[in-house]
């Protein structure tokens, strides 16, 4: 890379921290470097615009506060992003320039002013879930006669079973089963992070079906799309949302909901937690980097909630009827 363009400072110290700092020393996975490689794509072309400069020709010290301001705003109101990925691409950003810190110190000022943008606060919604008896209809739904609905039903059982991520679920192969015994998955999870979770009888059954519709190799996915290739998180969902479709004629409190396969991780990890299983096991089971994750699933359970409050003695008060003793209290009760 000795182009002219590469030996401009920005250039470089971009192309270093790609393949020295991600790739080197930090050893990133490959869905960290295409996130931050997907950031600067994106904040690169709204500096063109915005610069009328090329990327090639960006110095350090154009990327200060304002600019990464203005790249922030346009990614929630144009591109219509999510706070949380308004937060990764600004986490991104941030990690560059702290490397670019080290490499460059008379831009310090301009990088401090950026360093300090904070993370956008954003409302945490209420955990949705299904009941046994709605995973049940979702699982029952699919066309067992059919090559797409034995994958399905095999899918799908294995989703709920595990509680795996769909990044997850599909990155599963053939040699990550175990079907002996002790049936078992081994799982792939993020961070380079494996666990193995154990498989009911009835899932196992459903996998030892399915292997023989397949090329079963080690390296073969365990769910793969007509061409033998790995499923996309798009085609999990749309299976899924075929399953729920079918199965509204059995469940009908299905109808009009949202249901992802982030909706079963969930699920599982409530029907664990309502069965009395520790949370720091489900937080194992669900690949959680710390326990704290998990505890939220405790907030989203009302059922648990009201047995709680049961179990205390409600204090015995004496209510009084509230009097006004003022002419403009009284309007007001009036209201």
């Amino acid at each position: 890379m000795n182009t002219p363009d590469m030996n401009a400072a920005f250039a470089r110290l971009l192309q270093q921290f790609f393949l020295d700092r991600l790739l080197q020393q930090r050893n990133a996975s490959a869905q960290t470097v295409a996130s931050y490689r997907d950031t600067f794509r994106l904040l690169l072309q709204f500096a063109e615009r915005q610069l009328h400069k090329p990327p090639a020709r960006l110095e350090l010290t154009d990327l200060d506060a304002s600019l990464v301001l203005a790249f922030l705003n346009h990614l929630e109101r144009e591109r219509r992003n999510s706070i949380r990925s308004r937060n990764a691409r600004l986490a991104a950003i941030r990690s560059f320039l702290h490397y670019a810190a080290l490499k460059e110190p008379t831009a310090l000022p301009s990088i401090q002013s950026v360093l300090a943008i904070p993370l956008k606060r954003f409302e945490r919604p209420m955990i949705g879930f299904l009941s046994q008896a709605e995973i049940a209809a979702v699982l029952n739904a699919p066309d067992g006669a059919s090559w797409c609905g034995q994958r399905d039903r095999a899918m799908l059982a294995t989703l709920y079973n595990t509680g795996a991520r769909v990044s997850e679920l599909i990155g599963m192969r053939v040699g990550d089963v175990v079907l002996e015994r002790s049936a078992s998955v081994r799982i792939h999870g993020k961070g380079r992070k494996e666990r193995i979770v154990p498989l009911w009888r009835s899932t196992a059954a459903q996998i030892r079906r399915w292997l023989p519709r397949i090329n079963a190799t080690p390296d073969q996915p365990l769910f793969p799309n007509r061409s033998s290739g790995h499923m996309t998180r798009s085609a999990v969902t749309d299976r899924l949302k075929l399953a729920c479709k079918l199965a509204t004629a059995r469940c009908p409190q299905l109808a009009g909901r949202h249901i992802s396969p982030h909706t079963f991780r969930h699920a599982t990890a409530m029907h664990m937690l309502q069965a009395g299983v520790d949370v720091t096991l489900i937080a194992l089971w669900l690949g959680h980097e710390s326990p704290a994750t998990t505890h939220m699933y405790v907030e989203a359970d009302l059922t648990m909630k009201e047995r709680a409050l049961n179990a205390v003695r409600s204090p015995r008060l004496k209510l009084r009827r509230f009097k006004p003793t003022d002419r403009v209290l009284q309007f007001l009760s009036t209201l």
